[in-house]
């Protein structure tokens, strides 16, 4: 009895050390075929364009190849949902957008959370200004936080479409300051930037580059940042925790893989990839493309997701739009 039990410990003992054996080769010969990016949406646009200089920069850290596949639809939950349901072997990422990840899963009608997902870095970010017209009743943040005071419900603000990332910025600012604004959406940040400089509304949530011809022109003047800190692009605008609203916002992409990669081969991936988002052609060409790159590992790049999954819940269900398409 003692043999067989020692030939059981024995035999134990060589499955455990045979399975760390092929651990440690798995991550010493990764990548030993192509890698695959999965981008969610269509191919020409500004996170394709980011990703395949990405997918340029990786292929000279791993020594391998990286091939960005477009798999666009549902608002970028098809291609996301694709990266989700992969073999977590190292071999398919994704890139990890704010909508799909934080906030569409809140909508319901999506097969995936944000729980299925390895977060390898943060990539850049698209920063979120409250602009208002020349016209308005109100030029800066505090007469902006006053007029809504005294008028819930009154300013109307637009964004870039119902349920974006800039809808639910402008009411998650308003929730977090204690006040209610009128949200405008429509097709596209550009299409709400018009309608201020119409004065068919009083103000609108863009990125910085949106504004711009226009603050310069003197015709809109940005009054917040929902950022920690000022921006370059606009040193003179507060940040809403300059004006007493605990608050913070940004659209974002990132790297992402399939829940369960081995410990191995994250830890070699994640290492190619911080040194692929420092590469200074990389980071050069991303500027060229008017990109804010902002690099975190991958732990504080899913603490800023989960946040911000967080505050889009919070504001979804007091729009009433939680679930909303979801079977019934």
């Amino acid at each position: 009895m003692k043999r067989l039990m020692s030939g059981l410990a024995a035999a134990a003992v060589g499955v455990f050390l045979g399975a760390a054996a092929t651990a440690t080769a798995v991550a010493a010969d990764y990548p030993a075929r192509p890698i695959q990016i999965i981008v969610p949406y269509n191919a020409g646009g500004g996170t394709d364009l980011s990703t395949r200089l990405f997918a340029q920069a990786l292929e000279k850290q791993l020594n391998g190849t990286a091939v960005v596949r477009n798999q666009p639809g549902g608002g970028g939950s098809i291609g996301t949902s694709a990266t989700a349901h992969a073999k977590p072997d190292g071999y398919t990422l994704g890139t990890g957008s704010q909508g799909p990840i934080a906030m569409l899963p809140h909508y319901g009608g999506i097969d995936y959370t944000i729980n299925d997902f390895e977060f390898i870095a943060l990539q850049a970010r698209n920063l979120m200004v409250v602009g208002v017209g020349k016209n308005a009743p109100f030029q800066d943040a505090k007469g902006f936080l006053e007029y809504a005071k005294a008028h819930p419900g009154e300013i109307t603000v637009g964004n870039s479409g119902a349920g974006g990332a800039n809808h639910i910025a402008m009411e998650g600012l308003a929730m977090a300051a204690g006040v209610k604004v009128k949200s405008m959406p429509f097709g596209g940040a550009v299409a709400a930037v018009t309608a201020v400089l119409g004065g068919h509304i009083h103000a609108a949530v863009a990125s910085p580059a949106e504004f711009l011809t226009h603050v310069r022109a003197g015709n809109i003047k940005p009054i917040l940042v929902m950022e920690d800190a000022r921006i370059e692009q606009y040193p003179d605008t507060p940040t809403a925790k300059e004006v007493g609203v605990d608050f913070s916002w940004s659209s974002w992409k990132g790297i992402v893989a399939p829940k369960g990669l081995p410990k191995d081969v994250r830890d070699k991936l994640a290492v190619a990839v911080e040194k692929a988002l420092k590469d200074e052609t990389y980071v050069a060409k991303m500027a060229e493309l008017g990109e804010f790159l902002d690099y975190r590992p991958g732990d504080k790049y899913e603490a800023l997701a989960r946040h911000d999954s967080e505050i889009a819940e919070k504001v979804i269900r007091s729009l009433d739009m939680y679930g909303m398409n979801a079977k019934k």
